[in-house]
């Protein structure tokens, strides 16, 4: 009598030799949880202590507040890996592959361009004037820094430090580099990604895009409900 052979089980996929990079906004994930705490404060507020029609209107503006409000706060990323760029902004996910990306520029907002000339905003990386101006300021002041102690001077004394005087670097010197914005940096990684990964076999193919339906269907059908009470009433 034979012992019949187990089955080897099905060949798994093999899982990806790099994981997404993940760039989110700090800031609008937290202005974002807290106008949903507002919303929902005062929307179940009205829902259980309201009279009339209010319970209606709190409920079909929650229906279409919330999908809007977790579109451009909490829902906006960029996910890069060396195959290609996927963007999720706030009606649309966009995935790029890097044989399809002409360039990423950086102005008052940051895009990325298409070869077709499409350009698609990275609503995850939003651009921080505040935080290039103080990058701008360090760099000055590094690069004065650097100068004093090139010719051998003494640095000027600062009101703040031990003593109220600060006498100079004691230890190693600081990372070295330019200081950049945080979302000028995630860019810059950006294009060194790009520029390496452009020619790859595995990072050609075409353009998608697809609408979401899932913050656009609720966020209408709020709307709608909204504009119906308001008009009967």
């Amino acid at each position: 009598m034979t012992t019949p052979e187990h089955e080897s089980p099905a060949p798994q996929p093999p899982a990806p030799e790099f994981k997404d990079r993940v760039h989110r906004s700090a800031g609008g994930i937290a202005g974002g949880v807290l106008l949903l705490a507002i919303v929902a404060w005062l929307g179940f507020d009205a829902l259980f202590t309201g009279h009339g029609r209010t319970p209606w209107l709190a409920l079909a503006a929650m229906i279409l507040v919330v999908p809007l409000v977790v579109a451009f706060t909490l829902r906006p990323a960029v996910y890069a890996n060396d195959e290609r760029l996927r963007i999720r902004n706030p009606f649309r996910v966009i995935v790029l592959p890097w044989g399809q990306v002409a360039a990423l520029r950086s102005g008052y907002s940051n895009e990325v361009i298409a070869k077709s000339g499409t350009k698609y905003q990275l609503w995850a990386v939003p651009v921080s004037m505040r935080a290039r101006k103080r990058a701008a300021r360090q760099r000055a002041r590094a690069a004065g820094a650097g100068a004093e102690r090139g010719q051998g001077r003494l640095l000027r004394p600062r009101p703040f430090g031990p003593g109220g005087l600060d006498a100079g670097p004691a230890g190693p010197a600081g990372p070295t580099g330019p200081v950049r914005a945080t979302t000028d940096q995630i860019m810059d990684d950006l294009r060194q990604l790009h520029e390496t990964r452009e020619q790859e076999e595995t990072a050609q193919g075409e353009v998608t895009v697809r609408w979401a339906y899932e913050i656009a269907g609720p966020a209408v059908a709020g709307a709608v409900v909204l504009a119906i009470l308001l008009a009967v009433g």
